[in-house]
């Protein structure tokens, strides 16, 4: 077992202890002064169980789903939260043990099975977990609480009570789940692979009140198109199937990168459900989130969150154990590729004829994509944000008004050696940022609320939950900047610590 180290941030650990849920919302001290057009409720997903009895969660993306909200009204705000009674909480409640195997934790059978019985259990298939820690977005009128399986969790978004579990169907292969983009779509293909097959099937799913499924992943959607980003990380099927059933491991045991491969860039028509027939590819890297995604006179512009190396991913994902060796990891963070902010543009027309040329023709953007003879469109970026050894993650926009659209902020998560520790505003278009920091503090992620009478993109707030482990009495509180510029409103301070949060979004009223 890996030595703990001390993590050089003092108080980073904070983000990783269980808590109590809430019997009731309590009343939050605000400074600085609400506005008034703020109303409604910030809703949030995170672990907020690390250990049941005696064993440990092993991984940060392993522990018990709690729902988290924050309610603003009339210049007061008030916080609530509750675990969402998945099967996976359920059942480690009621047997006092880890039932269901995580991301990075590896269940043990029931103690009364024998080797015999563990040894069928392979031919059972696996027990995938309904842990909805990860997202909450809207399908309609309800709200559902989600991980990267195929469950979903309906809850009640005012109580934050648990409803029912949500199955699509073990018959449907999935490329990943619904993280962090906030539309229902799901990508359903046939097979795995290096490619996606030519027609993938877009079936209606009976328990969502007959939702499209069209793509799954954190992807990009404009109005005519969904582009998909297949890169080099996968996990090995067999040996997961094994190794999980005969001698234990868990999903992150099972991870492999083919980075010979590169990075296949798959484009859907929306409306008529099938893939173009082009082949985009470029050089590896990886992706847990995409900026966003519009059309432009015949091109895609993809804006992309990405990695360099699946070493520099592996251990962001391994810093996320809370068993981490941090020396071991700032060792490798140190010498791994710089994490970028990219701009990819992907052309729609293609003709032979201009093969061996730059097809890319607009005047804002230095990306190239490049027509081979095999006919493969081979793309170059644009970097748009880097940093020494910061990351920008996270990010988000103005979805309702620029969500596949043409646009000019973004906003993000600073990521300073894998730690939480800033919040940043991006102009895609000049590179222009603007940054909110303060010592000891970890900010989520953050989520932008437009002003309702809003005239230009980046008039509104930016709300963000900052775990303070130094503020005293006081250890978390809501932040809430003035996205313009990200200088501070107001702030609405708890007297509980709150876990780390990962992803949710803003409910009006």
């Amino acid at each position: 077992v890996p030595c703990r180290v001390e993590h050089p941030a003092g108080g980073y650990k904070k983000l990783f202890e269980t808590v109590e849920e809430l019997s009731s919302p309590v009343t939050a001290h605000v400074t600085g002064r609400i506005p008034t057009w703020l109303r409604g409720s910030l809703l949030r997903c995170g672990p907020g169980l690390f250990e049941v009895g005696a064993e440990p969660f092993y991984h940060l993306f392993d522990g018990q789903a709690l729902l988290h909200k924050f309610d603003f009204k009339e210049g007061h705000v008030t916080y609530h939260r509750r675990f969402v009674r998945t099967d996976a909480y359920v059942r480690a409640m009621t047997e006092k043990r880890i039932v269901i195997t995580e991301f990075g934790t590896y269940a043990y059978p029931d103690p009364c099975k024998n080797i015999f019985s563990r040894f069928f259990s392979y031919f059972k298939g696996v027990e995938v977990t309904d842990n909805a820690l990860v997202n909450v977005y809207p399908v309609g009128e309800d709200y559902y609480a989600c991980t990267e399986t195929n469950f979903i969790t309906k809850i009640n978004p005012d109580t934050l009570e648990t409803i029912k579990q949500v199955g699509f169907g073990t018959q449907l292969l999935t490329h990943g789940s619904l993280t962090s983009f906030p539309t229902l779509l799901t990508l359903i293909t046939d097979r795995q692979g290096p490619g996606l097959p030519a027609q993938p099937t877009a079936p209606r799913s009976p328990s969502l009140g007959g939702s499209l499924c069209v793509c799954s992943h954190s992807f990009g959607l404009t109005p005519n198109y969904i582009v998909f980003v297949e890169t080099p990380v996968k996990i090995n099927l067999l040996k997961f199937l094994s190794s999980w059933s005969l001698w234990g491991a868990n999903y992150m045991d099972c991870f492999e990168s083919n980075e010979t491969m590169g990075v296949w860039l798959h484009v859907a028509e929306k409306k008529k459900g099938r893939l173009l027939n082009i082949k985009y590819r470029t050089s590896a890297f990886n992706l847990f989130h995409h900026i966003n995604t519009f059309e432009d006179n015949g091109f895609l512009i993809v804006d992309l969150c990405t990695w360099k190396g699946f070493e520099f991913v592996y251990n962001y994902l391994y810093l996320a154990n809370l068993r981490a060796n941090w020396d071991e990891v700032k060792k490798q963070a140190e010498k791994a590729p710089q994490p970028e902010a990219r701009r990819y543009v992907l052309p729609l027309r293609i003709d032979k004829a201009d093969t061996g040329k730059n097809l890319v023709t607009l005047p804002y953007t230095t990306a190239t994509a490049t027509l081979r003879s095999d006919e493969t469109v081979w793309l170059e970026p644009e970097v748009i944000f880097s940093g020494p050894r910061h990351a920008f993650e996270f990010p988000q926009i103005n979805y309702k008004k620029y969500g596949g659209k043409p646009y000019t902020y973004t906003y993000g998560l600073g990521l300073n050696h894998f730690v939480p520790d800033r919040l940043c505003k991006l102009n895609v278009k000049t590179k222009e940022t603007w940054v909110w920091q303060e010592p000891d503090s970890y900010p989520s992620e953050p989520i932008f609320v437009s002003h309702p009478d809003a005239l230009e993109e980046d008039d509104g707030v930016v709300l963000s939950i900052v775990i303070s482990p130094g503020s005293g009495p006081k250890p978390a509180y809501l932040l809430i900047l003035n996205a313009k510029d990200m200088s501070e409103v107001a702030r609405a301070e708890v007297e509980v610590n709150i876990p780390v949060t990962f992803h949710g979004l803003f409910k009006r009223a």
